[in-house]
């Protein structure tokens, strides 16, 4: 089989990864490459697109193409597309190379899957998921770093997740979520104050799935179900929504039912239980029995540090000398001193310098 080349780029990103692994151990890059600010200006120093969607594929399938589980203690599994799809067979062979129990790379696998599924049901925002990269090391830590596209704006939104300080899938779990800009009526039952309507959520789906069927008039809009109690400003961004809930959804319910799940996790975790069901359950529970969702967007950074040409904005110099310097340190620190080492250096240097 032909060796694959390597640019200059992938070179770069791996002489960074082993700096940092070498220096600091696995999960310290793991924690860095959850950190959006470190993500960009990695991208940056690695001579990628400045724009989100270009960087965040990039840099990924640079880790991805030079990082070796043997040698690093520390694989990349899934991409963009279709690669996104090979994940788990990707998680589930890595981690016979690392010797985990089969319990621990199952534990993986579902946390690759539950980290999508929480971006594309649990976090409604008009942002379709297209790439899937999952970190982990040979002790089980991982991170998680996915991207969606709004298909009206064309403009990307990426969703950082960190194994070591997440406490639960579905209550706040990113260590970041970066988009262009908020947008307004964003259904987020992560946060916080979405407890409640998880609450009546879980309690709807363990009742009699006929009773929840009324709930759900096919032809009923939500007015029908509007309550004084609520405010005016509700109806007016959700009036042209129906509470409508498929055949499908009406079947996985069903089976819902049967399971009795135990949490909001083990609910959203079943199969069929998607984005209509978990907008249908917040709504009802909003609209009905006065527990509201939250509706804020939960993205928190801007995820670019700008470009030279000032496209989409003039460069932030503070935030990425800053990030460059965490680089430089680290890099500096390296008792190797190997080709590779030397020209990321080299070219950090000369990017600070810069301008």
């Amino acid at each position: 089989m032909p060796e694959v080349a390597v640019s200059e780029n992938e070179k770069l990103a791996e002489s960074i990864a082993d700096v940092i692994i070498f220096e600091y151990g696995q999960d310290e890059l793991l924690k860095r490459l959850s950190d959006p600010f470190f993500f960009q200006a990695l991208g940056c120093v690695l001579a990628f697109d400045w724009h989100s969607s270009g960087l965040t594929t990039t840099v990924c399938g640079a880790l991805k193409a030079t990082i070796d589980p043997e040698t690093h203690g520390l694989a990349v599994a899934g991409g963009k597309g279709r690669m996104s799809r090979m994940a788990p067979a990707e998680i589930k062979r890595h981690g016979e190379l690392f010797s985990l129990s089969s319990a621990s790379v199952a534990r993986l696998v579902y946390s690759s899957r539950m980290s999508a599924k929480v971006d594309s049901s649990c976090i409604q925002d008009n942002y379709n998921l297209y790439h899937h990269c999952f970190f982990f090391t040979e002790k089980g830590q991982w991170c998680v770093i996915q991207q969606g596209m709004n298909p009206a704006t064309r403009y990307a939104r990426r969703y950082h997740w960190l194994s070591d300080s997440m406490r639960s899938f579905v209550e706040e779990p990113h260590a970041a979520i970066c988009a262009q800009a908020r947008q307004q009526a964003v259904l987020d039952m992560t946060s916080k104050d979405s407890e409640d309507a998880k609450k009546i959520s879980l309690d709807l789906v363990r009742d009699n799935p006929r009773r929840l069927q009324r709930l759900c008039n096919v032809q009923t809009s939500l007015e029908t179900y509007f309550q004084p109690a609520h405010d005016e400003k509700f109806l007016r961004l959700h009036a042209d929504h129906r509470i409508y809930l498929s055949k499908q959804t009406m079947e996985a319910l069903r089976r819902t039912y049967e399971i009795q799940p135990q949490d909001y996790e083990e609910l959203v975790a079943l199969k069929g239980i998607g984005p209509a069901a978990v907008r249908s359950l917040a709504l009802i529970s909003e609209l009905v029995y006065g527990k509201p969702a939250s509706w804020e967007d939960p993205a928190k950074f801007s995820y670019s540090h700008g470009g030279k040409d000032g496209i989409p904005f003039p460069v932030d110099r503070k935030t990425m000398d800053g990030s460059i310097e965490m680089l430089r340190a680290g890099i500096e620190e390296a008792k190797a001193g190997s080709r590779e080492k030397l020209t990321a250096l080299q070219r950090l240097e000369s990017i600070m310098a810069a301008g």
